[in-house]
């Protein structure tokens, strides 16, 4: 620990954290959860445990006049054998609003994991310390975001003037749901995901509810949405469903219904946008699975490849265009009764013209440049005085 300043540690409470939705008490301190207690002991999926961990959109917000802060925290890494090492996950300094600094914490755990035969190891490794300085001395709110990509244990937090939490700014509470995409894939930090940057433009308060390999119309998943207190909600459906190749087209509609009528039991009046899936050529006339292209891994890059047959379209099997026709079409008939529903194409966020442009690296998840896209992109839809998020969403209804 640095001993240059005269340090005040405050204990981490859930009144300085925003964006999680449940605390576990673990030996090391505080992990922030994603998914309440209930809905992760609803299933045993190692890799949504993994992803609901990884706190994105989750930071520390203080009010101070500390020019100084250290955080303690343990880490966890991935490591995917064969491929190159992942940078160590980020930390995001944000000073009244604005980004002033990035760090990250090395060492910590490590979980390995063996894409080509789906084994996983854990290694239990020390905890880090990340440190800002030179912070101005006036009062200010800070907010620290933890590493969109990299399950984060908080052990303590020294500053070298007292904190309180940010008090209530009044801005409205925007929950969003979506797959690996909007938890932040290859986005440059956490205040950079999509969903993050979006809020940012808009003035409004994410929880973000992005589950890599997780946006799978869990009914745990629609009472985790349902019942934190949210001002606007939006999904976005089907990526996760067609590279998991989890179901057919059968159980899809049904399954997209009570997804929403679970929501729609807490929350009747709240505006409510479904978004289709982005455009992504190797699933648009293609089912899934998605697996890895081994012979990529093999000279070092994560590359994907769709391993569906076609054909099984014919039998409802699911592609990227089959779900967005779905989903327009259970939106127009639910919008109906539901003046508070819309849908959003995802191809107006990232279409074909944009792939040409700004290709996905991996053939699934965007880069740090597209997240930026998709965001502004988002935030001027989305949140315009006549779209379904902003000042006269009360009059409009369907499809933007």
């Amino acid at each position: 620990m640095n001993t240059e300043y005269d340090w005040i540690t405050t204990p981490i409470t859930a009144g300085l954290l925003r964006g999680a939705l449940d605390l576990e008490r673990t030996a090391h301190g505080l992990l922030p959860h994603r998914l309440p207690a209930r809905a992760r002991a609803q299933c045993a999926d190692a890799q949504l445990a993994m992803a609901e961990s990884q706190p994105s959109g989750v930071r520390l917000a203080l009010r101070t006049r500390a020019t100084a802060v250290e955080l303690d925290t343990l880490p966890t890494k991935r490591h995917y054998v064969g491929a190159p090492p992942r940078p160590d996950g980020v930390y995001d300094l944000l000073v009244d609003g604005r980004l002033a600094a990035r760090g990250s914490v090395a060492g910590g755990s490590t979980l390995t994991v063996d894409m080509a035969t789906g084994t996983t190891g854990h290694r239990t490794g020390p905890v880090g310390t990340l440190r800002f300085t030179g912070l101005p001395g006036t009062v200010k709110d800070v907010e620290i975001w933890l590493p969109h990509n990299e399950t984060t244990e908080l052990v303590a937090l020294r500053t070298d003037a007292p904190v309180e939490p940010v008090p209530d700014r009044g801005r409205r509470v925007w929950l969003h749901h979506g797959s690996s995409i909007s938890h932040g894939s290859d986005a440059d930090g956490p205040s950079t995901t999509w969903p993050a940057l979006a809020a940012s433009l808009a003035g409004v308060d994410l929880i973000n509810l992005g589950l890599g390999g997780g946006a799978l119309l869990d009914p745990f998943t629609a009472r985790a949405v349902r019942d934190p207190p949210a001002d606007l909600i939006s999904l976005k459906i089907g990526i996760n469903l067609v590279n998991t190749d989890l179901m057919r087209l059968r159980a899809f509609t049904p399954a997209v219904h009570g997804f929403l009528d679970t929501i729609r039991e807490g929350r009747p009046t709240t505006p409510l946008l479904v978004v289709s899936p982005l455009h992504c050529p190797i699933h648009e006339d293609t089912p899934g699975p998605s697996l890895p292209d081994l012979t990529a891994l093999g000279a070092g890059r994560l590359r994907f490849r769709a391993a569906g047959d076609p054909a099984a379209r014919a039998s409802g099997g699911l592609t990227l265009a089959v779900v967005r026709d779905e989903l327009a079409r259970i939106v127009r008939q639910r919008a109906a009764e539901d003046p508070h529903l819309h849908h959003l194409d995802g191809r107006a966020l990232y279409g074909e013209a944009d792939y040409a442009e700004l290709p996905l690296p991996d053939e699934l998840h965007p880069d740090a440049g597209t997240h930026r896209r998709i965001g502004e992109r988002f935030a001027a839809l989305a949140f315009a005085a006549e779209g379904p998020f902003g000042a006269a969403q009360p009059s409009r209804k369907g499809s933007i």
